[in-house]
């Protein structure tokens, strides 16, 4: 009976999942993850094939380390999980907006989380607005011109900043360039495993553009683009900024642009001398000093603030376990003298304007905290980094 069960359980589970009947027989012999990861396609998959995938790759394991065992109890283990596991891909499949809130828990762990932020008091002791603590380290990556790892409580993330000469876009001849890339490290979440962490990267990467670059003119750019102007029109500076996701408990994005802002604090860019002489679009001779750096303003570099509703109310610095029971979130980018940079939502739900005008209001208090807790932090980190 074990192995008619087995064979019905992998069966269902191909159908399940639309897979080919070559790949059934793969899984049979106990390939299955394997065979789903190859199957599956990848620029884009259903929500359901999503949750799915991330269903079999947990359980089959269970199912293969059981299977070895030749025991009535592991055989009944099996009968349970694979009932389970069916009735589940059976079921209506509601996945968060972002993959790396998908957290499993159990109806009485999400009362729990909701009720807790309707009290004010989340499952960790902190209040609505409050964030976990925040550390910085500068300095992390030496051949780069500038870098910084920033941890919010579980989430770990490193950025670094690149700086290239290079030509400024004929549409905009008197700024420089900036680009932004996200890495999802595979061994940052279970999800994140083989191309799971891609599409989160380019949503993070573009998300982060927004936030701190403004729109494709440039207008409301928390990154001073004209200060990368070395001759107008003839050249300037790029600056690459990739970012890397080691760990994540959720909160990317506020991270990700803490680590931008404190890896832009720690950037030196070489003196330039231009020699005198080139005409016409000639491109001029320059000396780039190795001695001698000018340290990248970062005064009007905005920090992002993310705010995520869950039941009536809204929460910085979310879980992932608090992520995954969100209905929408906004994530606000703001500087210093309080002017808003860049904004970005996701999550399926609608949100009313009245709402989002009290959420900027929010970030705007937020921000003041967290950019002063920041600013102390990227201090002391770069007092320990002269040190040593």
């Amino acid at each position: 009976h074990f192995s008619d069960l087995r064979l019905h359980t992998v069966t269902a589970l191909c159908s399940r999942l639309s897979l080919s009947p070559l790949s059934c027989r793969r899984a049979l012999s106990g390939s299955l993850s394997r065979d789903l990861s190859v199957t599956l396609p990848p620029p884009r998959l259903s929500e359901k094939s999503l949750v799915s995938h991330a269903l079999v790759s947990r359980s089959q394991s269970q199912l293969s380390r059981l299977s070895q065992l030749n025991s009535p109890v592991s055989h009944s283990l099996v009968c349970r999980l694979s009932i389970s596991l069916l009735s589940t891909l059976s079921a209506p499949v509601s996945l968060p907006i972002c993959l790396h809130g998908m957290v499993g828990l159990s109806l009485g762990e999400k009362n729990f989380i909701q009720g807790g932020i309707a009290q004010d008091l989340r499952s960790d002791g902190r209040k609505r607005l409050t964030y976990r603590p925040v550390s910085v380290e500068t300095g992390v990556i030496p051949q780069a011109n500038g870098s910084a790892r920033v941890r919010m409580g579980a989430t770990d993330v490193i950025s670094s900043v690149k700086a290239e000469l290079g030509k400024p876009s004929s549409l905009q001849p008197d700024k420089g360039k900036v680009s932004i890339y996200v890495d999802c490290s595979p061994t940052a979440a279970p999800m994140f495993e083989g191309r799971g962490g891609d599409e989160l990267s380019t949503d993070l990467s573009v998300a982060l553009q927004c936030c701190l670059l403004g729109g494709k003119s440039g207008a409301g750019a928390g990154i001073d683009l004209s200060s990368l102007i070395v001759v107008e029109g003839k050249m300037c500076w790029g600056l690459y900024i990739d970012c890397l996701v080691v760990s994540s408990d959720g909160n990317l994005l506020d991270a990700l642009g803490a680590a931008i802002k404190a890896a832009l604090s720690n950037t030196g860019i070489p003196r330039v001398l231009v020699a005198a002489g080139a005409s016409g679009d000639e491109q001029p001779e320059v000396d780039i000093s190795d001695e001698e750096f000018l340290q990248f303003d970062t005064s009007d570099v905005p920090v992002i603030v993310t705010l995520t509703k869950v039941g009536r109310h809204y929460i910085v610095d979310a879980t992932s376990e608090e992520e995954s029971q969100m209905s929408s979130a906004v994530s606000i980018s703001v500087n210093r003298k309080g002017h808003i940079c860049g904004l970005t939502k996701r999550g399926g739900a609608g949100l009313d304007p009245s709402i989002v005008l009290d959420m900027i209001s929010v970030a705007k208090h937020v921000s003041e905290q967290l950019m002063n807790k920041l600013d102390s932090e990227i201090a002391a980190a770069e007092a320990v980094e002269d040190d040593s």
